[in-house]
């Protein structure tokens, strides 16, 4: 299990997420003994620090 850093500057949003997925990753969270908004953060970092270099180039266009 990998833990989200603390001691970060953090800025508030607003999403609207699908209900089917916030269920799915409170789960996680819950099993975790992390907060959901933890669990958002990593998934955000790993997609982020993941993403299809083809897809990224694309994007700068």
């Amino acid at each position: 299990m990998w833990k989200i850093q603390k001691g970060y500057n953090t800025v508030n949003k607003s999403f609207r997420l699908p209900e089917e997925l916030v269920k799915k990753i409170d789960i996680i969270a819950h099993k975790n003994n992390l907060s959901l908004n933890q669990i958002v953060i990593q998934c955000l970092n790993y997609a982020v620090n993941n993403l299809d270099k083809k897809t990224e180039s694309n994007e700068k266009k």
